[in-house]
């Protein structure tokens, strides 16, 4: 019996302590005014209805103390060189800079930008320690790339009326984010991280977005249209291919200069956030974001570094891509094509991937794996235990232009050895009619003409009164003329048709 007490007051001890230490934690991170379980906690599954809406225009405002407006600005001219200084390069796309100044501070971008280091205040963040050397600027319209990222700041996002408190916040983008900063213009892609800061801020601790952590904003970079990244996301999704969720959104930045319109956005689901909760039944497998030689899968080529690892970051395991890279490569893809397919089979979703290959070959879309060796990710679905592949970034899609490696033609069969994951499949007649059959099936179904011009119509409609700045209160701010605008519309439509054209062309 008197173990039994022991036990007993012991118990009734522990429990006093846990309300204690929760009352304490309670008091000690009061919830930001305003603070809403079902708009700001992570109590709440992802609303995409409210965060990616299809037939309106979200609007967001975004206020950055000047204090971290100049160090993002600092950090971009130490990364990147000075702003506005690159001379445009052919415009591919026509160009989006606004007019007027509309999304520039006067002058150009504020003063104290590079000399003495880009340190950011108040618990700014860079990735992976400190901030490279300056590595010099654009003359001659040459891009200067950066292998770091840049820093992050904290902002606050408004949201019909709502605010979500030290949000981090950073720019991101390839050629697009050197582009359009080495045009002059600060419309320029961007991350939210809703509970990047919340060491430093405990108050905001898995604070979210209606359901989402993290949140990227393309700027639709030389696209007149802005439906490229949008409307290519929603046609991989439509034919089965696991795909981010889009939505427009206008965005307003206050950096000390009154609320600022910078531009109609595309907001992109991002992969690791909520894409494999609601795309996959299992979210537990390894979710890599290639990038580099080794991305191209060619022979010989792996390194970790071209693997980089958003899930199961601890695990220095990459064994499901080196047996892709074997399998791949094995001498029976020569000697034994059927036990090469079998073996392919057993590590690569094959049928997805080849999905993937038709759907992206028709509708043409130069800057992924083909022509570049990133703008995918792979992911390790644990309940198939097959590497899947994940389109991204896909703003250049829908267009003739650029480094297509299979410029008009519909057939890869020419395509080299430096993308084996193309060449080897091709050559092989089983893969080659599979993709076949799925250029059939495309073009009768999520890419047919009817339907797509209907769906850029519709689009095109919608976000017109923000590309134009009626929407805005500010007619000066239209972000294309209205004649680049519309034009860009009627070459989305002479696109699908003569696409679909050329398919049953080389189907027949």
């Amino acid at each position: 019996m008197k173990t039994k007490q022991q036990i007993t007051i012991l118990i009734g001890i522990f429990i006093m302590l846990f309300l204690s230490l929760n009352v304490t934690f309670a008091q000690e991170t009061t919830r930001p005014e305003g603070w809403s379980d079902y708009s700001h906690s992570n109590d709440t599954d992802p609303v995409y209805e409210v965060v990616f809406p299809q037939d309106e225009v979200n609007t967001i405002t975004i206020t950055i103390s000047p204090e971290n407006w100049q160090a993002m600005q600092a950090d971009m001219t130490n990364l990147f060189g000075e702003f506005g200084t690159q001379e445009e390069r052919g415009n591919r796309l026509g160009g989006n800079q606004p007019p007027n100044g509309g999304v520039r501070p006067e002058g150009g971008p504020p003063a104290n930008n590079g000399a003495d280091g880009n340190q950011p205040p108040n618990g700014g963040v860079r990735p992976e320690g400190g901030p490279p050397a300056n590595n010099g600027g654009f003359g001659g319209g040459n891009l200067t790339f950066s292998e770091e990222d840049p820093i992050w700041v904290t902002a606050d996002i408004t949201f019909e009326g709502e605010t979500w408190t030290n949000v981090g916040m950073r720019y991101k983008g390839n050629s697009t984010l050197v582009g359009g900063w080495g045009s002059g213009s600060l419309k320029l892609g961007f991350k939210l991280n809703f509970d990047k800061f919340e060491d430093d801020y405990p108050e905001i601790d898995n604070q979210r977005f209606y359901g989402f952590d993290e949140l990227s904003f393309s700027s639709n970079y030389r696209d007149t249209s802005y439906l490229h990244e949008k409307v290519a996301a929603d046609l991989f999704r439509d034919a089965g291919i696991p795909s981010a969720q889009t939505a427009f959104y206008a965005v307003y930045m206050n950096y000390g200069e009154g609320d600022v319109y910078i531009g109609l956005y595309t907001a992109v689901e991002e992969i690791d956030d909520t894409v494999l909760d609601t795309q996959f039944s299992d979210n537990d497998g390894n979710l890599y974001k290639p990038e580099g030689t080794g991305a191209g899968f060619a022979a010989g080529t792996f390194d970790e570094a071209s693997f980089e690892k958003k899930t199961n970051e601890d695990e220095a395991d990459y064994s499901d891509i080196l047996a892709l890279f074997d399998a791949l490569h094995d001498e029976t893809r020569i000697t034994d094509a059927t036990m090469w397919r079998t073996n392919l089979e057993s590590v690569l979703n094959v049928d997805e991937f080849v999905h993937w290959l038709a759907v992206n070959t028709l509708i043409q879309n130069w800057d992924t794996y083909g022509s570049m060796a990133h703008n995918y990710y792979l992911y390790n679905d644990p309940s198939t235990e097959l590497l899947t592949w994940i389109p991204w970034d896909n703003n250049e899609a829908l267009s003739a232009g650029g480094r297509n490696t299979t410029g008009d033609s519909l057939d890869l069969t020419t395509i080299g050895d430096e993308w084996p994951l193309i060449s080897f499949l091709m050559n092989d007649p089983v893969y080659y009619d599979l993709y076949v059959t799925y250029l059939e099936e495309t073009s009768q179904t999520v890419f047919n003409p009817e339907d797509m011009v209907g769906t850029y119509q519709t689009l095109h409609t919608l976000i017109s009164p923000y590309v134009t700045g009626e929407a805005t209160g500010s007619p000066d701010m239209e972000l294309v003329s209205v004649d680049t605008f519309n034009n860009s519309l009627n070459q989305l439509i002479e696109h699908v048709n003569q696409r679909y054209t050329l398919a049953q062309q080389y189907i027949d």
